[in-house]
């Protein structure tokens, strides 16, 4: 505990934004090897070729002996103090023979190519080449990057592309550009349209990321210039991942952390680092970190926006079989990290998936997809109501007519019983069962023939009804 204590107290003094520092890796320096056709630098003995129909800035650092040069049509030499060239009758010695050495072309070079990048948290990290490691957009520069080339190194590179190219700050042969101003000065230069080319408009000068949270990249609408630069290895694992902004599917895991205001975006970065990649065990992992928009589809179907999460990206060295599954190992820990101390950190959520097909919402997965089928029948089933009724609105469909009912009035008039001297509802008086002294006074009606009509015979009793009194009921 007293370990975690102090490295959370470390953590608080990093910076909030997820800046970093992106550094171009190729040079265009004569004294760089790795320029020339041969694989070697030019000797006394050598005769030296540049393409005529090129355009390079070439960074000169030391005295050069040569047979002869061949110059291009349009170019420059950046010399260092004591740096040129002299020519040699007869050779060097020493050289050997000579050979015609041949500067490469350089033209192809392209901004948006992630394997000429290398990024780090520090300039100090880049002088030690502690490099992190990036999903492929993020390898190159976003809007809130400082970009470096290298003090003594002179360069050219192709900033093409369909939209504006924007970062924070650019460095170039130990000067720091930070204003549009200032840098468009240079680029009107001869050293800068040698150095930069292309159709894009190259823009700097901003207060970089300034939330806490970190942001979002913004190098997805050059997504496919990007990946045009990228070829991808065949995998061995079961379910390859494809992780926002990157190229390639991969073996490996990825941990989707949801976040409050509350979250440190570096400070995370800086605990995984120290609490998990310094482990032994994990020694091997590469750790992608980046805020993205992630899709959000409702019940994990039905497509409704996107919200801002935090992936972290997990691959390890692991072949065949065994590929991905350090990184799941690892996603676990993070997994358990968040649940034990997530509301210190600002994270309200993770969820993870791996390449072995394994994720942290196995559980929830089936009863998600019936409640997700079950959603999906009744809005079918609404939407195919609210067509009918469009429809039938315009006249288009017609529904078919109901039989009537008869009134109830019809149906009284038309009775086979008829009235019996007055309104249905009150019925009709029965002799049989009323008392004279409980009905009222009706002249008449209780005769004394009526009395004695009925008669008591081995057959039963008949009685004289006043109502059918025209009926004979004798036996």
């Amino acid at each position: 505990m007293a370990l975690q204590h102090d490295v959370l107290l470390f953590l608080c003094f990093f910076p909030f934004a997820n800046s970093l520092y992106k550094q171009w890796i190729p040079d265009t320096n004569f004294e760089n090897a790795t320029n020339w056709d041969k694989g070697s630098i030019p000797c006394g003995s050598d005769q030296v070729v540049f393409l005529a129909h090129r355009k390079v800035s070439v960074y000169v650092e030391t005295a050069h002996a040569i047979t002869g040069m061949n110059l291009p049509m349009d170019g420059e030499f950046i010399l260092t103090s004591g740096a040129g060239f002299s020519v040699r009758d007869g050779g060097d010695p020493g050289c050997g023979s000579g050979i015609t050495a041949q500067f490469k072309d350089c033209e192809s070079l392209k901004w948006f190519d992630p394997s000429l990048w290398v990024a780090a948290t520090t300039v100090e990290d880049l002088h030690r080449g502690t490099y992190k490691f990036s999903v492929h957009e993020e390898s190159v520069p976003c809007w809130f990057d400082d970009v470096v080339f290298q003090e003594a190194t002179s360069f050219r590179v192709d900033v093409s592309s369909n939209h504006d190219v924007n970062v924070k700050s650019i460095s170039v042969l130990g000067k720091k550009f930070t204003s549009n101003s200032e840098f468009s000065n240079f680029l009107s230069s001869g050293s800068g349209k040698l150095q930069f080319h292309g159709s894009s408009s190259l823009n700097i000068g901003g207060a970089g990321c300034s939330d806490n949270t970190g942001c979002v990249c913004g190098n997805s609408v050059n997504r496919d210039k990007i990946c045009a630069n990228v070829t991808c290895e065949s995998l061995g694992c079961r379910k390859p991942l494809l992780p926002v902004g990157h190229c390639c599917h991969v073996c490996g895991a990825i941990a989707n952390v949801q976040f409050s205001s509350d979250f440190n975006f570096e400070s995370y970065r800086q605990r995984l680092q120290h609490l998990f990649l310094s482990m032994h065990k994990y020694e091997s992992i590469q750790l992608a970190m980046s805020k993205v928009l992630q899709e959000q589809r409702l019940l994990g179907v039905i497509p409704f926006g996107s919200s801002q999460e935090i992936q972290v990206l997990l691959l390890d060295q692991n072949m065949g079989q065994d590929a991905g599954k350090l990184a799941e190992a690892l996603a676990r820990d993070i997994a358990k990290d968040v649940h034990n101390h997530g509301s210190n950190l600002g994270i309200s959520a993770v969820e993870f998936k791996a390449s072995s097909g394994a994720s942290s919402s196995d559980a929830a997965g089936n009863s998600a997809g019936l409640v997700a089928s079950a959603v999906l029948g009744s809005l079918l089933v609404v939407s195919l109501l609210a067509v009918i009724t469009v429809l039938y609105r315009r006249g288009i469909v017609k529904l078919p007519r109901m039989p009537r009912i008869p009134s109830l009035s019809k149906w009284k008039n038309s009775s086979d019983i008829g009235e019996l001297g007055g309104p249905m509802d009150q019925g009709f008086v029965n002799p049989m069962f009323d008392k004279p002294t409980m009905m009222p006074v009706e002249p008449g009606l209780y005769r004394t023939e009526t009395v004695n009509s009925i008669a008591l015979t081995q057959s039963g009793v008949h009685f004289v009804n006043p109502v059918y009194d025209e009926s004979d009921f004798n036996s």
